[in-house]
């Protein structure tokens, strides 16, 4: 995990306290990070904290040691009045999905009593913090549902789909006029689903770009995704390039989502 945490030129450590397309640069309000042993189960281990990840050493020396054919990571900038909780910490997880959230529900209050109501009794008990990221993700497994331990990627991204616009409805019902930035990841450790997306058609996402190749590593000293001799080997999807080379980085087109499959076939597809 380190390549991506700690060694790259932009690194999510650095992401953390030097955030370049933010217009808050710092994501202090904790972090987590989510990682796959299939050869143990299909449940992620998930490690989350409230302290900076510029100064947690320990984040720093499982990223040293951790390794795992699928990792999510994430560091927090906590929306106005949401409590700094290991709770609230991302990546959420459900048996075997691992979630995470940029951007907000404005006004979320207004909505969380409706988004609760559709949510099956089970998936309603499961959320144990606050957020909307994490309501947003109990939402998704309820749109998901039944086909939670029998689905393909359509599914999940059907279920991506349904979630982002039960969320616009439920807004539009509560005259909530402001932006919605709904940038989502879900994975099972070996599919995952990215969403970006923006409410307004004047306003723009936030940012989020992926990158694929043989193998990203460090090449004389500079980190970069070596080019596949075939099909991809290894495929990132961060809010920011990781490294200066902008050439080794697509951006995900705004209100689309980005499928990835275990053979890590890419599909960029409109949000419709």
């Amino acid at each position: 995990m380190a390549d991506l945490l700690t060694r790259s030129e932009h690194s999510l450590i650095m992401q953390s306290f030097q955030a370049r397309e933010r217009r808050e640069p710092l994501n202090g309000d904790g972090f987590g990070v989510g990682w796959y042993n299939h050869e143990i189960d299909d449940i992620p281990c998930v490690f989350t904290s409230v302290r900076p990840a510029w100064s947690n050493r320990n984040l720093a020396r499982l990223a040293d040691k951790v390794t795992s054919t699928c990792f999510f990571a994430h560091v927090r900038a906590a929306t106005a009045g949401s409590p700094v909780s290991d709770l609230n910490c991302h990546p959420f997880q459900y048996e075997q999905f691992t979630w995470m959230h940029n951007g907000r529900s404005p006004q979320f209050h207004r909505i969380k009593r409706q988004l609760c109501n559709r949510l099956r009794e089970d998936l309603y008990n499961s959320v144990l913090g606050n957020t909307d990221s994490e309501h947003a993700f109990a939402l998704f497994l309820n749109q998901l549902w039944p086909r939670i331990n029998d689905y393909s990627i359509k599914d999940l991204q059907h279920a991506m789909t349904s979630t982002i616009k039960n969320l616009e409805a439920l807004s539009a019902s509560a005259g909530i006029e402001d932006v919605s930035h709904f940038n989502f990841a879900v994975g099972d450790g070996r599919n995952v689903v990215v969403s970006r997306y923006a409410s307004d058609p004047d306003s723009e996402p936030e940012s989020l770009y992926y990158a694929k190749g043989g193998k990203f590593g460090s090449v004389e000293g500079v980190y970069r995704m070596i080019p596949a001799d075939r099909r991809p080997q290894a495929v990132i999807v961060a809010s920011e390039p990781l490294t200066a080379n902008r050439f080794d980085w697509c951006e995900v087109p705004k209100n689309h989502l980005l499928l990835v499959t275990p053979e890590l076939h890419l599909t960029v597809s409109p949000i419709v």
